[in-house]
């Protein structure tokens, strides 16, 4: 069963990638239409076309390489302005350079058909370049926004309830539990507060002293406030009430945030204090959340993704160290779609976990990829979407700086000649994706501990 689970979870988020890719071109396909451009093809992944049909002047398929997609417009490529011929394709050559671009536009010119001149994807105005390669990752951008708020408004966030999960049977220091691994309790350790006060787990705390109890995060600030008090405490018990009295031990506890993460000193080092203390701990329920908490939460994981894109040399340097080495990976690090496979196997195969908080778990691994995806098309580099809009943007600046000093219009920006660069930047893609494939394989990120 665990097995199957595994498979399930690594298809639901296969499905929900591909499916992602495939409203991505469609982002482009779109409004490349509306816009009257000439659509050639429409392919969701690479390599041999494993499935196809043509509607109308567009073919749409399939191919045999899941890890990407394209749409095909004619007119990409402007032709050169000098030493052409009436098809505008240079018939020589000054270097291998300028050949790739001469080929690239010899291979445009033979696309061309009657009534295509004013079809041509490098003829639009430019917002219109702008809108058909932005429509692409501001897809993944609405993809991932709505399974996010899914995940918040439909399913909730794990958050602490008033219902007991463990008791401890004994009170073990930070500091020491952090020097020596400690787990078990020794007999010089003193009694767990909870322990002696006969709390049990499934027990739902409803006041401490004389106050009503409806918050974990509330109910452990008082706690840290009495230590050496004793303190009357009232619990819910198989739907009888249960009164008792509980006296928090002082001992060290670590400092927590307003987020509930550890608070860390210079050293990057969790930050401890002496408070009050007593051993359980709380059993956690899908919390949904107000809708105006979604796009916050979008805006979050946005700007994680954008500090690893920045950092991206470095990030990859640190999987490469990993890999190679005994280096721990990082869990915040990038990963490739072998690794968010994975990822959701395990989350899928958690039986001890309910049903719907692993479903929820899935379907915002789904949506934080689409995300990534939104920022990564973002990059000014070509073959990215965001290299065509650099380049469409370059162009406006240039016939605007023409027109203000009334020069000669430049005419349309020549991306054939940044093919070389191209080429380069697809080659190092390819090699990244090789080398988080490798790192996901042999030394996994483990985000469960």
């Amino acid at each position: 069963m665990t097995i199957l689970l595994f498979l399930l979870g690594v298809l639901f988020v296969a499905v929900g990638i591909a499916v992602s890719i495939a409203l991505h071109e469609v982002g482009h396909l779109l409004p490349a239409k509306l816009f009257k451009v000439r659509v050639t093809q429409y392919m969701v992944g690479f390599g041999k076309t494993l499935f196809s049909r043509r509607r109308g002047e567009t073919e749409y398929g399939v191919k045999a390489v899941p890890l990407g997609g394209y749409v095909s417009m004619i007119g990409m490529y402007p032709p050169a302005k000098d030493g052409h011929d009436g098809d505008g394709v240079r018939r020589s050559s000054t270097g291998m350079f300028q050949q790739l671009a001469n080929d690239a536009r010899q291979a445009e010119a033979e696309r061309l058909q009657p009534g295509d001149e004013t079809r041509m994807f490098y003829k639009l105005p430019v917002h219109k370049r702008v809108i058909i390669m932005l429509g692409g990752p501001f897809v993944n951008l609405i993809i991932g926004t709505v399974l996010i708020g899914i995940v918040l408004v439909g399913f909730g966030t794990a958050q602490a309830t008033t219902t007991i999960s463990q008791v401890n049977k004994c009170v073990v220091p930070a500091a020491q539990a952090a020097e020596t691994g400690q787990t078990d309790c020794l007999p010089s350790d003193p009694e767990a507060p909870a322990t002696a006060a006969g709390i049990r787990p499934g027990d739902t705390v409803t006041s401490f002293d004389g106050k009503p109890v409806t918050d974990w995060t509330e109910l452990t600030a008082w706690i840290r406030e009495a230590a050496g008090e004793k303190t009357p405490i009232t619990l819910l018990r198989d739907g009888k009430e249960i009164r008792t009295n509980i006296t928090p031990i002082l001992t060290e506890r670590p400092v927590y945030d307003e987020a509930g993460q550890p608070v860390l000193d210079g050293r990057g080092e969790p930050t401890t204090e002496q408070a009050g203390f007593v051993g359980m701990g709380a059993a956690t329920a899908l919390v949904p959340r107000p809708a105006t908490e979604v796009l916050p939460a979008v805006g979050e994981n946005l700007q994680a993704i954008t500090g690893v894109v920045l950092h991206l040399p470095q990030r990859l340097a640190d999987v490469a160290e990993a890999a190679f080495s005994d280096a721990p990976r990082d869990p915040n690090g990038p990963m490739s779609v072998v690794g968010v496979g994975r990822i959701a196997g395990e989350i899928s195969s958690m039986e001890e976990i309910p049903f719907e908080a692993r479903a929820a778990t899935l379907i915002g691994l789904v949506g934080s990829v689409n995300l990534a995806l939104f920022v990564f098309n973002l990059i000014p580099l070509l073959p990215l979407d965001g290299g065509h809009v650099a380049g469409a943007l370059w162009e406006a600046v240039r016939r605007g700086v023409a027109k203000l000093f009334r020069r000669p219009d430049p005419g349309p920006v020549d991306i054939a000649k940044l093919l070389p660069l191209t080429y380069v930047v697809a080659v190092v893609l390819m090699g990244m994706g090789a080398l988080l494939i490798y790192a996901d394989i042999v030394k996994p990120v483990n985000i469960f501990g």
